[in-house]
């Protein structure tokens, strides 16, 4: 198995990133690997087990994959040339490979059933979040669709479901400062400069409920799940906010988060198509409430 170190990170070292990234292998399986010199550099000599984190770098190593439970939902693709994938996304299913989620990612589900062994992730969405996701299809290309992310040049329209306060003064753009703790579940708002912004409407309510339209135009961690938090009106399906919840079986699938991302937009940086995006898919509280929580 071939893995390229992420360049954002603060790991000090190449073990310190693969015991968070394979956390779902057990512990002591990664410790194991690095003294059995079974993680191996381009050069092909083992890797030290306190050698310096790399961003870039590419390691190999062998290790059995243990059984993932299934998402038993497909992902969609809605467009596909020679550049670029977009997908949608299911709720419940990884972007990308990451702790116990290897197989059972939408990367590794496209590049299996699109033969495109290359393909990779132009940005990220929520395991529990469902919706569109823009892959690239060439290596060499895929820095040009990232730029597009973290220099705000895409428009990303999110929708929700939550509780309806008509005390709530809405539309209103909700700008904080969020900060996300690694090993720590769930963010917070902390004191400082903002570097969260999101626009937040209803688009329609009912029975004590309401459909909003969340526009970003920042992408931090958890960001719309602690807005709507912050507003007092959590997502339907949360399980971190406003409470962390005990984790529910691999193979609980039933009342999911209630956010999708439902448009993507953006002008592509190698062809200089327009691209405008929508998701196919519904929410299942706002199509039916008394479905959605019965299950």
């Amino acid at each position: 198995m071939r893995v390229r170190l992420p360049f954002e990170g603060a790991w000090a070292t190449v073990r310190e990133h693969l015991v968070e990234r394979l956390s779902g292998a057990g512990p002591g399986v990664v410790a194991g690997m690095f003294d059995a010199g079974q993680v191996v550099g381009a050069d092909g000599k083992a890797v030290a087990a306190d050698a310096a984190y790399v961003p870039g770098m590419f390691v190999w190593f062998h290790r059995e994959l243990p059984a993932e439970v299934r998402v038993p939902f497909a992902v969609d693709v809605v467009y596909r040339d020679d550049h670029i994938v977009v997908a949608d996304k299911p709720h419940f299913l990884a972007t990308t490979p990451r702790g116990g989620h290897v197989t059972e990612t939408a990367l590794a589900r496209l590049r299996r059933e699109l033969g495109l062994p290359a393909l990779g992730a132009a940005h990220r969405l929520d395991r529990l979040t469902a919706g569109l996701l823009l892959f690239t299809v060439r290596p060499e290309e895929r820095g040009a669709y990232q730029t597009l992310f973290s220099d705000k040049r895409v428009h990303k329209e999110y929708e929700a479901v939550a509780p309806y306060d008509p005390g709530l003064a809405l539309p209103r753009t909700v700008r904080s400062r969020i900060l996300k703790e690694r090993g720590v579940l769930a963010a917070r708002e902390v004191d400082g400069e903002p570097n969260a912004v999101t626009h937040v409407e209803v688009v329609e309510q009912r029975d004590g409920l309401a459909r909003y339209r969340l526009t970003p135009t920042t992408g931090q961690t958890h960001q719309l799940r602690v807005h709507m938090n912050a507003l007092g009106i959590p997502l339907l399906g949360d399980p971190l906010y406003p409470e962390v919840t005990a984790p529910t079986p691999a193979d609980d699938f039933r009342r999911p988060l209630q956010l999708l991302a439902r448009a993507l937009e953006f002008t592509d940086p190698v062809t200089g198509v327009a691209h405008r995006f929508r998701s196919a898919r519904t929410l299942e509280a706002w199509a039916s409430y008394a479905g959605w929580a019965a299950r």
